[in-house]
């Protein structure tokens, strides 16, 4: 059996793999492509009605899409917007993080230790593309992987409803961190899961090796890993991050 399952885990990933070639992912610069992500995301939460209608047909969280330390990424099929995910990052209590707000009890003392957090958060997919792509949550969430393995932090983390504990746990080796709990403007219950990003990182590119990338993808996508003024230091995310919070306070 366990061969069995490896075997289709592989042939999964290859398959994957060889759909990353029309596949593009993107950070979010442009007004016009903040609104893209903001009415899919709403088109998407309604349809699965875990939000209440809103006038506007936009779901957009100001303190968290516009914190500066807030990647919010797109992901392109055939040059078409098919999924989005928001990847929240934090290195300390004053950082807008959403899981911070609802599982203090949780999140918090492991920032208090000094760990760098990154929350992978609104996913969100095109109704036609889903039904299309099974492949889709595994690519949609993969700029969030990336953001995790650029920055370098210590916990990758997710809030999550019941029926997708399972993706979770399987996918990126996440544990449950508390029992479901009520979410703020949300219809459904969700649980906070979380691992040591690390120590998981190589099983899950054993499992999944469509997750790999190289730096030169994470640096495009993320920013430069060599700083402008001093082009023969390297400068890892990790660093860029925590100096950019530390500026900051």
């Amino acid at each position: 059996m366990d061969a069995q399952i490896t075997g289709a885990t592989s042939r999964f990933s290859d398959r994957i793999l060889r759909f990353l070639e029309r596949v593009k992912h993107r950070v979010v610069r442009t007004p016009a492509e903040r609104e893209a992500v903001f009415r899919l995301r709403y088109e998407a939460y309604i349809r699965n009605g875990l939000i209440e209608p809103r006038a506007d047909g936009r779901l957009h969280d100001q303190r968290y899409d516009e914190a500066p330390d807030a990647r919010i990424t797109m992901t392109f099929i055939d040059g078409e917007l098919a999924g989005t995910t928001r990847v929240n990052l934090a290195a300390d209590e004053s950082a807008a993080l959403p899981s911070l707000a609802v599982y203090p009890d949780v999140i918090a003392p492991r920032l208090r230790a000094g760990n760098v957090i990154a929350e992978f958060t609104r996913t969100a997919a095109r109704l036609d593309f889903s039904k299309g792509y099974p492949e889709l949550p595994y690519i949609t969430l993969r700029p969030a992987y990336l953001a995790a393995e650029y920055f370098d932090v210590d916990f990758a983390v997710a809030t999550a409803r019941a029926e997708h504990v399972a993706f979770f746990r399987r996918v990126f080796c996440f544990d449950p961190w508390c029992e479901l709990r009520d979410y703020p403007d949300f219809t459904a219950k969700v649980a906070c899961m979380g691992a040591d990003f690390r120590a998981v990182q190589e099983r899950i590119e054993a499992r999944y090796s469509f997750f790999r990338s190289t730096a030169a993808e994470r640096a495009a996508l993320f920013g430069p890993l060599v700083e402008a003024a001093d082009a023969s230091s390297q400068v890892s995310g990790r660093s860029r991050f925590k100096a950019e919070a530390n500026a900051a306070l």
